[in-house]
């Protein structure tokens, strides 16, 4: 399946996904190896200049939250006798994330980015929602913490429930946006998912926020 067929399927999908307590999951699009040349041809652009000329742009930094699922594949057991532990209860998904914009005001749209080799991703699909939180200029900490693999992300983090959706929406942020899953674009190695948004909500304080440039924060 080409792109723009793995795209409109996650847009069938994504549009009978409503913010009701009982939602479908979102369809997880393939994680294909994607080219932009042929074996025998020179790219254009090399990587590390993209990333060096990229960088002079400064962006804001957010942490995307879901709510935790039960309905997580579980990893494959072997024909041995099975294991007594108990299995772990389901936690919060959640990355730190550059890549978000405001999108539509009629109606009101968010777009983010993610790599399409996340491990998060699918479980925010399996979610159907998702809270953006802005961070503030001394969550540095925080967004490093969200930008690891394979740890537990929300260990000391305090956080309550987003109103709609029930993702974390975290402590001390600048503004909160929950969101639906509305659609999902294919863009490269990257996923353009776009959020419908519920609810929102910002600080009283005048915090400046978390900024990254040129691979470190302001």
């Amino acid at each position: 399946m080409g792109h723009a067929g793995m795209a409109a399927a996650a847009v069938r999908y994504l549009r009978s996904v409503k913010a009701a307590p009982e939602r479908e999951p979102v369809e997880v699009l393939p994680r294909p190896e994607l080219r932009c040349v042929g074996d025998d041809e020179r790219a254009p652009v090399g990587q590390a200049e993209f990333r060096r000329v990229l960088g002079n742009f400064a962006t804001g930094v957010a942490v995307v939250t879901a709510p935790a699922t039960t309905d997580a594949p579980q990893a494959p057991t072997s024909n041995s006798t099975p294991s007594l532990s108990p299995t772990p209860a389901p936690t919060p998904a959640g990355f730190a994330c550059q890549s978000f914009s405001s999108l539509s005001l009629d109606p009101p749209l968010i777009a983010f980015m993610v790599g399409r080799t996340s491990t998060t991703w699918p479980r925010i699909a399996r979610a159907g929602v998702f809270c953006v939180n802005v961070l503030s200029a001394g969550q540095g900490e925080l967004c490093r913490a969200f930008a690891v693999s394979g740890a537990d992300k929300f260990a000391g983090v305090g956080y309550d429930a987003a109103p709609v959706s029930g993702s974390p929406r975290l402590a001390g942020t600048l503004a909160w946006i929950d969101c639906t899953i509305h659609a999902v674009h294919t863009g490269g190695d990257h996923l353009i998912v776009v959020g419908r948004v519920e609810a929102l909500g910002a600080s009283d304080g005048d915090e400046a926020p978390l900024l990254f440039h040129k691979g470190r924060f302001l």
